[in-house]
């Protein structure tokens, strides 16, 4: 089980919203200065996720939840999402090459391939989804924002 922390954003009627946090592991690398990724990570948007869980408990926004998703369904859809436009590129570079016997149709049928993996996995998406087994599933709940509360003495009471 993979787990990783969100926070609430609303909750009614047995679904919650979550905030997921995009994190970058390029802070704590020892080779910062030479990383193309530290760079590219640095263009692109710091943005928010938001995911939609159901949940029995009620839930207040602020509050820490742990989300946790299936190895399998993981990797499942890691390899729909990056082995399909590959194999694509392959098999088609591989036919065009022996139908027209040219590096030109070969490069064609690769980049028709690579499109045509891409829109397989895009189409078989949803359906993989929509899997109980694939979704995502809260393991345990923090304690409300506002339950805790720290009061340090003031100076002027000395």
């Amino acid at each position: 089980m993979i787990k990783e922390w969100a926070t609430v954003v609303s909750w009614q009627g047995g679904e919650a919203v979550l905030s997921c946090d995009v994190k970058a592991s390029c802070s704590s690398c020892a080779s910062r200065a030479g990383c193309g990724t530290r760079v590219l990570n640095k263009l692109g948007p710091q943005t928010t996720h938001y995911i939609t869980v159901p949940s029995e408990k009620p839930l207040t926004p602020g509050q820490k939840v742990e989300l946790g998703i299936a190895e399998s369904s993981l990797l499942g859809s890691a390899l729909l999402v990056y082995m399909s436009p590959l194999v694509g590129l392959f098999i088609m570079a591989a036919v065009f090459q022996a139908l027209f016997g040219s590096d030109i149709a070969a490069a064609c049928g690769a980049a028709l391939g690579g499109v045509g993996g891409f829109l397989l996995a895009r189409g078989f998406s949803p359906t993989l989804s929509s899997r109980e087994s694939w979704q995502p599933v809260i393991l345990s709940v923090g304690l409300p924002p506002d339950i805790l509360r720290v009061e340090t003495p003031s100076s002027e009471s000395r």
